[in-house]
């Protein structure tokens, strides 16, 4: 996983201050937006790839988005979000805004089959989880260990790192995090149980890693990615997700994908091969779109992402 040292990579979210969509305008392109179309943004965040979509496709057109995190929907979709109320000379001509709370791997039973022009999804953390110390995803900030998405259901990481048994702990460290010294930190954690908050944990964690020299990102990140992937599901529900795609796209339909790690990034590239293999698919990236040396520079966040296209056949 290549992360800048700060943090865990995120979705950008539009009208946050410093956070910007990542690769908006590649995807945008490649999503071809068609004025009056049926698009799905199925991770709305910040509403910041949705309100490039929903100005491209004007009043006959319908926007559907998905988030888990109600807080989310409540700022993209609220009175005054960036999908309720645009300015200026648009006013009359915006889509229709349907905004879903739930898993985007709800996809296949949530929208008709064959009825949409495209539909994206843009994987990472979004800014407004991570910049909250209450939701427990940032190794930075005092917090709970929580790390849900969606704060009404489900295990806390809390939970999860505190009552599952140490070898399955260190299973999942190793599996979503992709962390090598997954044995020992599990070893670690289960040692120093109860294990209340993230401040907590990152001390457990770095005290056990003993943190190599040069080490181009925090001890805590690799732990702390697999925690939040296990807690919320991700990788099931981006598998979902993209089982659901080639039946609810029509024919010309676009997908595209933004990834943050190799986990996610393999996950799609897969898919999008074996949809291809299957008649199902043009693939429109024979290697993953990242971001430019500019982007990099206003947005550190974009540097680990990765974005797969294919067109519905």
């Amino acid at each position: 996983m290549h992360t800048d040292s700060t943090d865990t990579p995120e979705r950008g979210g539009h009208g946050a201050v410093g956070h910007v969509p990542v690769l908006l305008k590649e995807a945008i392109d490649f999503l071809a937006v068609k004025r009056g179309g049926t698009y799905l943004d199925a991770t709305v965040g910040l509403g910041g790839h949705s309100l490039e979509i929903a100005r491209r496709l004007g009043a006959p057109g319908h926007l559907i988005g998905f988030d888990k995190d109600p807080a989310a929907l409540a700022i993209a979709g609220g009175a005054t979000g960036v999908l309720a109320r645009p300015g200026g000379e648009q006013r009359g001509d915006w889509p229709k805004v349907t905004l879903i709370h739930g898993s985007f791997a709800e996809a296949g039973e949530r929208i008709a089959p064959a009825s949409l022009d495209g539909m994206m999804a843009d994987l990472g953390v979004s800014s407004l989880q991570l910049s909250d110390p209450a939701r427990g995803f940032s190794f930075q900030a005092e917090g709970p260990l929580d790390m849900r998405m969606n704060p009404m259901s489900g295990e806390t990481a809390e939970q999860v790192v505190n009552h599952i048994d140490e070898r399955e702990l260190a299973d999942v460290i190793y599996e979503f995090g992709e962390e090598r010294r997954s044995r020992r930190i599990a070893r670690a954690i289960v040692r120093s149980r109860p294990i209340r908050t993230t401040k907590q944990l990152v001390e457990v964690i770095s005290a056990a890693a003993r943190s190599m020299k040069h080490e181009r990102i925090h001890p805590a990140t690799r732990t702390f990615q697999a925690l939040r992937i296990f807690v919320n599901r991700e990788l099931d529900d981006l598998k979902a997700l993209l089982e659901a795609a080639p039946g609810v796209l029509k024919p010309g339909g676009r997908l595209v994908v933004i990834s943050f790690h190799s986990l996610e990034d393999r996950i799609v590239k897969d898919a999008l091969r074996e949809g291809a293999k299957q008649g199902w698919y043009r693939l429109l990236t024979k290697k993953p779109v990242t971001a430019s040396e500019e982007e990099i520079d206003r947005n550190p966040r974009s540097r680990s992402a990765k974005m797969r296209a294919a067109e519905k056949v």
